[in-house]
C-alpha cells in the first residue's frame, strides 16, 4: 500500500439511501435489484440491537458475494471495492467482504469508532495467508468480536487464533495489529482506503 503525503480530511455526510438507490439505478436493473436489497436490510437493522445487527449485516454479504480475486473481477492485482461494486460484480475477495460490512453497519448507526478494519495473516492449511477482516469493539479496549467470509458466525478474536492483526484502520485511525498503539493517519498512508472512502460518499454510504 502506497504511503503518500499528508492530505486534510473532510468530515462525512450522513447515510443517505435515496442517493445509493439513485446511483445504483444509473448502473442497472440488477446493481439497482441489490441495492434495494441492502437498503431494505439497513432498514431493518437499524432497529435492532449492535449484536443482531452484526449478524445481519455479516450473512448478507457473506451470501451475496462469491469469492473471486480481484486480477479476475478488476483485472488489476489490488483493489478495493464500494459496496455497490461488489454487489454489481457479485463477487469480490476479502477486503470487499470487510468493506461493504464497515459501511453497511455505519449505516444502521453503528459508530465507526467501533469498527476496525483489520489487516491479518490467517493461517490455513499450514500456511499464513494475508486477509482482511472486520472487527466489532463494543467498547474501547473490549474484545473485538470478528466478522469474515472465511467463518459464518461472528465470532470473538479469542476464538480466532487462527488471525494474527498486522495493523487496523477506519476512517478516524490508523493502529499497530488491533490495539491501541495508534500508526498515523489512515487517510494519508493508506491511498486504497482515502480512495475508496471519496468513492463510497459519492454512493451515498457516508
Amino acid at each position: 500500500m502506497a504511503v503518500l503525503a499528508l492530505l486534510p480530511w473532510v468530515a462525512a455526510a450522513a447515510y443517505d439511501a435515496a442517493r445509493v438507490l439513485d446511483v445504483a439505478t444509473q448502473r442497472g436493473p440488477r446493481v439497482a435489484e441489490q441495492a434495494q436489497a441492502l437498503v431494505q436490510q439497513i432498514e431493518r437493522s437499524s432497529t435492532h440491537e449492535e449484536a443482531q445487527r452484526l449478524k445481519e449485516i455479516n450473512d448478507f454479504f457473506n451470501r451475496r458475494l462469491a469469492f473471486r480475486d480481484d486480477a479476475l473481477t478488476w483485472g488489476v492485482p489490488d483493489y478495493w471495492a464500494t459496496p455497490l461494486e461488489s454487489l454489481e460484480k457479485r463477487a469480490g475477495d476479502c477486503e470487499d467482504y470487510a468493506i461493504g460490512k464497515y459501511f453497511s453497519l455505519a449505516a444502521t448507526g453503528v459508530p465507526t469508532t467501533r469498527l476496525r478494519m483489520v489487516y491479518v495473516r490467517a493461517r490455513q492449511q499450514g500456511q499464513s495467508l494475508a486477509h482482511m477482516v472486520l472487527a466489532y469493539y463494543p467498547q474501547p479496549g473490549a474484545e473485538p468480536l470478528i466478522l469474515d467470509n472465511l467463518r459464518p458466525d461472528v465470532l470473538p478474536a479469542s476464538q480466532r487464533p487462527d488471525l494474527t492483526p498486522v495493523f487496523s484502520f477506519n476512517t478516524e485511525g490508523l493502529w499497530q495489529g488491533a490495539g491501541a498503539v495508534t500508526a498515523g493517519d489512515p487517510m494519508a498512508r493508506l491511498s486504497l482506503w482515502r480512495e475508496l472512502v471519496a468513492k463510497v460518499r459519492a454512493e451515498g454510504f457516508i
